[in-house]
């Protein structure tokens, strides 16, 4: 169940859904705004990306992370977070293994676009 990228490397970033401070893994409390897994493809995947997505996670038992909570991606003050589209959908290994050893913090998606108020004139 090797990670794809691995959550120490200094050129991967932390991937890690653990909170240390609570001592669980994040979830997202519901899909965010893009979430690859509602109707429209509002992150314009390529066809047969979201089922190549699905098929690796579900081969190494692991899950997905929200795409917006990945470093460097919208949001770099959000830590990652385990998918809400895919874990409602899909239960595998290292799911079921957080849920019984440590159990879930549920956060909030990040908000789609950066508030325009807060934006300097």
């Amino acid at each position: 169940m090797a990670p794809a990228i691995d959550p120490d490397d200094a050129n991967g970033g932390d991937l890690s859904v653990g909170d240390p401070q609570v001592g669980k893994s994040r979830l997202l409390s519901r899909q965010c705004d893009t979430c690859v897994f509602a109707p429209g493809n509002k992150m314009h995947l390529t066809p047969g990306r979201l089922h190549d997505l699905v098929a690796e996670a579900r081969t190494r038992q692991s899950f997905i992370i929200c795409h917006s909570t990945l470093p460097h991606y919208m949001h770099p003050q959000v830590k990652p977070a385990i998918c809400r589209g895919f874990a409602d959908r899909y239960d595998t290994q290292a799911l079921q293994l957080i849920a019984r050893l440590f159990g879930f913090v549920e956060v909030d998606p990040p908000e789609h676009a950066p508030s325009e108020s807060n934006t300097p004139a």
